[in-house]
């Protein structure tokens, strides 16, 4: 016999699963921008390979984020845009960093400099995440400065006369 806890769970997780299938059918009947639907599409694959490169089901995922099974699963095929939150959840399932996910979704801006060392900085686990923001911080003005002083030296070596010019 259920204790009445139990059946208001049972009844809870029901309700949940029927308006997520609900709300996935119409996400699909109704024609989003292609703008949206790019973004939605671009952080549900995101999502997707990092979720397969940690070997985590879609359940799993589910169940660690705080999320149903169908909303999920509509996240990564595109048809559904995550909140901030929701993607912070997400980004704690899969143990990567919530910035990550952000700028896929387009909520932040993507950092300047290599894509593979701004990755390796945000996958290292022995950093904190403010650790990884200062060193991503850090990072980003070398590049800035590099970039500078590279235009600077090619500026002033295309306006310097050339020896042929001069003589």
């Amino acid at each position: 016999m259920q204790t009445p806890s139990e059946f208001v769970r049972e009844q809870v997780t029901t309700v949940r699963e029927k308006v997520d299938r609900v709300a996935g059918s119409v996400a699909e009947s109704v024609a989003e921008a292609p703008s949206v639907a790019a973004v939605s599409s671009q952080v549900g694959d995101f999502i997707r390979e990092q979720r397969s490169a940690a070997r985590v089901s879609l359940r799993e995922l589910a169940r660690t984020a705080g999320v149903s099974n169908p909303y999920l699963s509509q996240v990564e095929r595109g048809l559904r845009k995550p909140s901030a939150e929701i993607l912070a959840s997400i980004a704690r399932g899969l143990k990567i960093s919530a910035e990550s996910l952000y700028e896929q979704a387009g909520i932040l801006d993507r950092r300047s400099g290599n894509p593979d060392t701004v990755a390796a900085i945000r996958s290292d686990d022995a950093l904190s995440e403010r650790h990884k923001a200062v060193l991503l911080e850090l990072y980003e003005t070398y590049v800035r400065e590099h970039r500078a002083a590279a235009q600077t030296s090619s500026h002033a070596a295309a306006t310097t006369p050339t020896s042929q010019e001069s003589a």
